[in-house]
């Protein structure tokens, strides 16, 4: 034991001192390459100001608001029948889910530590759910992506297609971490009963649980989203210089070599290394890098997949900033990121290589994209795009949650009649 902690002692000085040579390292650069930084720095401001504040501040606002007001409680109570035996959480992780699907980065991340730190999940509870419901927004994937970056729309579909399938399977890998640490004794104390009056009765009892005014519960919903918004800004500034840093010193090179190594183990072109280098931080930046490499378009469409699963460190920062409050450990998140980096790969590649491409293309665009809308809609329509999946997400797994509830019921009441 003895022993132990002093090799535990040891690899946390050794942390220590490393992270700060990092930043004292960093902090010279910057002073050495002074308009790079500045440069870096505007460009992360404008993407910023101009992309994720105006389409993040309203989703932020309106989700802390429906918790006050109790219509995520109802949403829980409809959906545990869904998510518990699928994911192992409960039925409140179908609006984190269905939000993060809609909106993309970081939103699930704020809707998980808000649920943690209104205790509607437990720590492994809000682990399992980070782990697969931090995933892109449908308009980044189609028209960012595939139309924007590729030029092709029909590989929206399958991009996206193997994002969430990838997703959602990690959801089901997970549902077995943290076993010994389940807890259910507080959450499995009404299972009987109709499921709709149950979730009217949990919407009004957090209401009252709740006990603060409209006006009270407005103000304290713009106030917390506005804190959330300027540490994500800070975020996206920040490693847009840091990136910008590392290139000019040679570090991305170095990673680089390492990637092409990787690469050409699995038979890919090591054009494509500096691709998961700018995706390793950034995933805009790694997206973009990889549509115009010089490659096939199969290993070029797999990559980017890897890139928009994995997210970026710049996201994995801000989502760690948001939810380390909360107790939420970070290392099964990035676990999760990783395996859903490689599950897209796979279903990327068995995509691409199969009949299924123009059928995913048939299947996902008309659920995810608004009637009368292209991958390309203008920014002004974005809301009322994302509000409509979240609207259709929502009613799929509610429907289906209540189906499984309506048939467990029968099933019940079949086998007791039985005996």
């Amino acid at each position: 034991m003895r022993i132990f902690g002093r090799g535990k002692r040891y690899h946390s000085r050794l942390l220590a001192y490393f992270m700060a040579f990092s930043v004292v390292f960093i902090t010279i650069s910057m002073v050495n390459y002074p308009k790079e930084a500045f440069d870096s720095a505007i460009m992360g401001l404008n993407l910023w100001w101009t992309v994720v504040f105006p389409s993040l501040l309203p989703f932020f606002i309106l989700s802390e608001l429906l918790m006050g007001l109790g219509v995520v409680h109802f949403i829980g109570i409809l959906l545990e029948p869904l998510m518990r035996p699928v994911f192992n959480v409960p039925g409140v992780g179908a609006f984190a889910l269905s939000m993060g699907l809609a909106s993309g980065y970081p939103m699930d991340a704020v809707i998980t530590g808000n649920f943690r730190k209104n205790r509607l999940c437990t720590a492994v509870e809000a682990e399992r759910l980070l782990s697969f419901t931090n995933t892109a927004d449908p308009l980044f994937m189609f028209g960012a992506v595939a139309v924007g970056m590729f030029g092709m729309p029909e590989l929206g579909a399958v991009i996206a297609l193997a994002h969430y399938l990838s997703s959602f399977l990690v959801g089901i890998v997970f549902r077995f971490h943290g076993r010994k640490r389940d807890d259910y004794t507080n959450e499995t104390k009404i299972v009987k009963g109709n499921i709709l009056l149950r979730a009217f009765r949990a919407l009004y009892a957090a209401k009252q649980e709740d006990k603060r005014s409209m006006g009270q519960l407005l103000g304290d919903s713009v106030k917390n989203s506005m804190n959330t918004i300027l540490l994500i800004g800070g975020f996206i500034i920040l490693f847009s210089v840091f990136l910008r840093i590392l290139s000019i010193i040679g570090i991305t090179d170095i990673l680089a070599t390492v990637f092409a190594g990787l690469l050409g183990l699995i038979g890919f072109t090591t054009n494509l290394a500096p691709a998961l280098v700018s995706g390793l931080f950034e995933i805009d930046l790694g997206a973009l890098a990889a549509s115009q490499a010089d490659g096939s378009l199969l290993e070029k469409t797999v990559v980017a997949s890897i890139i928009i699963a994995w997210s970026g460190l710049s996201v994995h920062g801000q989502v760690a900033s948001i939810v380390i409050e909360s107790g939420i450990r970070m290392f099964p998140y990035m676990v999760g990121r990783l395996l859903h980096a490689i599950l897209a790969a796979i279903i990327t590649i068995f995509l691409m290589k199969s009949s299924f491409m123009n059928a995913t293309q048939l299947f996902i665009l008309p659920v995810l994209l608004t009637p009368n809308s292209t991958p390309v809609s203008s920014f002004l329509t974005r809301i009322e795009q994302v509000s409509y999946q979240i609207l259709v997400l929502l009613s799929i797994m509610i429907a289906l949650s209540i189906a499984i509830h309506i048939i467990r019921e029968l099933y019940g009441y079949i086998r007791k009649k039985s005996y």
